[in-house]
């Protein structure tokens, strides 16, 4: 398995759409969510040249995990989508806060994704959300925001995850819905002792550092 990291720009046509068409099967296909999406392709207004891309495909190059990353600062779906779900709070908008979105970690069983519920402490959503954080990191963030079905807080702290609740319980459709807040690790490398099977290597691309960053490349160790 070998995870990688970096923003939208830095792909190529072809993995973007490999990408759109994972989340396509994932969200659309799998889950059923209502999304306007053309020729099996999963993308909207959120995917911006910058939006940090974390994802990992197995030894046949397939995608097997996905997240999104976006800064709060700049449009984003909470915000601009999903409002109520912040239960009238005001949504964030600060550096150091970023949004988690279009997270899933399938394996090679697509179809069989059910969502959060049943994979929050599965090795590669461990591994996945670990990457996650390392990027979010070195972009500057401190904390990450999620929409979660309600109960995904006591999953994340068991997998060793700092999360509160930031709002919520919503309920949105058929299911009761919070807004996880996820705090960022600082100044120390990563583990996930459990998802070291699916963790494998990362591969990053050469991204620009963050303002007042001495780095100029992404290095995560899990």
């Amino acid at each position: 398995m070998r995870f990688h990291i970096g923003q939208r720009a830095q792909l190529s046509q072809e993995q973007l759409k490999v990408i759109a068409r994972y989340r396509h099967a994932v969200f659309v296909e799998a889950l059923g969510w209502c999304l306007p999406c053309r020729d099996g392709l999963e993308q909207d207004e959120f995917d911006r040249e910058s939006t940090v891309y974390v994802f990992a495909e197995d030894e046949a190059r397939r995608i097997t995990a996905f997240a999104r990353l976006l800064p709060t600062t700049r449009p984003y779906p909470l915000a601009e989508v999903f409002p109520e779900l912040l239960g009238g709070k005001v949504p964030p908008s600060s550096g150091d806060t970023w949004e988690l979105s279009r997270f899933c970690a399938t394996g090679a069983d697509i179809a069989g994704c059910t969502g959060w519920s049943d994979t929050a402490s599965s090795p590669l959503t461990v591994a996945l959300l670990q990457h996650a954080l390392g990027a979010a990191e070195f972009y500057g963030a401190q904390r990450l925001i999620t929409v979660s079905p309600i109960g995904i807080e006591s999953l994340l702290r068991k997998a060793g995850f700092h999360s509160e609740r930031f709002s919520g319980p919503v309920r949105y459709g058929a299911k009761r819905l919070v807004v996880c807040d996820i705090s960022v690790p600082r100044n120390r490398p990563l583990s996930a002792p459990d998802a070291a099977s699916a963790a494998g290597a990362v591969d990053p691309w050469n991204v620009p550092p963050p303002a007042n960053a001495g780095r100029n490349t992404l290095e995560i160790r899990v």
